[in-house]
């Protein structure tokens, strides 16, 4: 069985059958349980709801840095994050990429207010950083908290950074891209007991699906080019990823 560690679930899948028949491909190809983070603070209640219905989708609360200027405690509560569904806070960071500089106090206020929840409620986090490894890795030093690099595709610079503090790294349907062997090489260092797989779905679909809307079903793809880079059979790969889940998302149970 494989995890689909994050995959938004709350997009309108409709263009694909939706997000029923998203759910039972992803089941059909072998992807048993799957992981739904918040971005957009809209959607944490949908998300609430859907993993209190579903027995093998799980979440993780979260307001994306393109959010910032919102106040985190108006949309997250103690009652959520201490539902025995939500595992994680996330996906939050900080995403200087596509974003106007002047955000960048407030992006840092959102994501240090995420943190202290994560930190008084014991709950690992799943990063978010694009053209801020810095400011991230700083912050996060500041914090007694642990998690995942969500959708991973900086360099083993920030990923050493990260290992010291006991991260996991998530590869997505990056790491099959043709330019991307950088993150591959990357992903040839970081030790096994460290990794985990998503598709960022509807993100980042992987080959042979690239251009199509991505959903859980095709990690994987991801999975299978992992194995690929750490040299090891596909089925021992998936027990791993498996017993890595565990020790990131202490709060699962499958």
């Amino acid at each position: 069985m494989l995890i689909d560690t994050h995959c938004h679930l709350t997009y309108d899948f409709s263009s694909i059958g939706g997000m029923d028949a998203v759910i039972n491909r992803a089941m059909a190809a072998g992807v048993g349980i799957m992981i739904c983070p918040t971005a957009d603070p809209e959607d944490i209640e949908r998300t609430v709801h859907l993993v209190n219905q579903r027995k093998n989708i799980f979440a993780t609360i979260g307001i994306h840095p393109e959010h910032a200027g919102v106040n985190p405690d108006d949309f997250i509560t103690d009652d959520i994050l201490e539902n025995p569904r939500v595992l994680g806070v996330g996906e939050i960071g900080l995403d200087y990429h596509e974003m106007e500089t002047n955000t960048r106090d407030a992006q840092i206020e959102l994501f240090e207010r995420q943190l202290e929840m994560a930190t008084h409620h014991n709950l690992p986090v799943a990063i978010h950083t694009r053209d801020a490894e810095d400011d991230t890795a700083n912050i996060l030093s500041k914090y007694d908290v642990r998690g995942v690099m969500h959708c991973f595709t900086s360099g083993y610079g920030l990923a050493k950074k990260m290992l010291d503090c006991g991260f996991f790294f998530s590869a997505s349907g990056i790491l099959t891209f043709k330019n991307a062997g950088d993150i591959r090489e990357t992903f040839a260092r970081i030790p096994l007991d460290r990794l985990v797989v998503e598709t960022d779905s509807p993100y980042c679909a992987p080959v042979p699906y690239r251009g199509k809307v991505c959903e859980p079903a095709y990690v994987v793809e991801t999975a299978k080019v992992l194995a690929d880079i750490k040299n090891i059979p596909f089925e021992k790969l998936c027990d791993i990823v498996m017993e890595n889940v565990r020790v990131l998302y202490p709060k699962i149970e499958f």
